[in-house]
């Protein structure tokens, strides 16, 4: 059976109007919801991916009344992020920045995942977050990654049994380079903790798609 994307509010706003109005282009689908056409964008990714809706050059945006049940669709929904991901970069969090800085050039990633005493994911930092580091007075040998990263619980995460479907959606949605792949654990004082597995990135998607198309 092909599992269904939960779409939000907005998401469903726009496949009424396409339904109605199609085909029609993304401007106009921004002017009948009084949003710029750069904030429909992420949404429009995803309803185009899902298969709900059609996108043609010159022509505009077309409803696919069996979206749901789509060819491509099915064979993404096949494949699970643990079929996918690739290995995670990794810092713990009193690592300076300099050392982050180093280890993101070495291992040639966007994003590095930092990691507690007892190696369960505390924070993620980002190459935005440590070149604007860089451009201030912070001394980066002595100051540790802690201190700029983001902290759980603000941070996406994926499992290993996710669809690359509900993982496109997660990083097309949260315009993320990367998402952590853990396994969650409850603590003895009943708090979550999360054990990274692994990455799904960008790069990684692209692949599938890539490997599938030559197939």
């Amino acid at each position: 059976m092909v599992e269904k994307i939960d779409l939000n509010e907005r998401q469903i706003k726009i496949l009424e109007i396409v339904k109605q109005n199609g085909p029609i282009t993304g401007e106009s689908i921004a002017e009948a919801l009084q949003v710029t056409r750069a904030a429909l964008r992420s949404d429009l990714a995803v309803l185009t991916m899902s298969g709900y809706l059609e996108a043609k050059p010159r022509v505009g945006y077309t409803y696919k009344a069996d979206g749901v049940d789509n060819k491509i669709r099915k064979v993404l929904n096949q494949y699970r992020v643990r079929d996918v991901m690739s290995m995670a970069v990794v810092v713990k969090e009193n690592c300076s920045i300099y050392d982050a800085i180093v280890t993101l050039f070495v291992e040639d990633t966007g994003s590095i995942f930092v990691l507690d005493a007892e190696n369960y994911l505390v924070g993620v930092v980002s190459r935005k977050d440590l070149l604007k580091t860089t451009l201030g007075q912070a001394d980066i040998h002595k100051m540790p990654v802690s201190v700029i990263m983001t902290r759980m619980p603000n941070i996406i995460t994926a499992t290993g049994d996710d669809t690359a479907v509900e993982t496109i959606k997660k990083i097309v949605e949260h315009e993320v380079d990367s998402l952590p792949v853990v396994k969650d654990f409850i603590g003895p004082n009943n708090e979550e903790k999360c054990e990274v597995i692994g990455r799904i990135t960008k790069t990684n998607i692209a692949r599938l798609f890539l490997d599938l198309a030559c197939k």
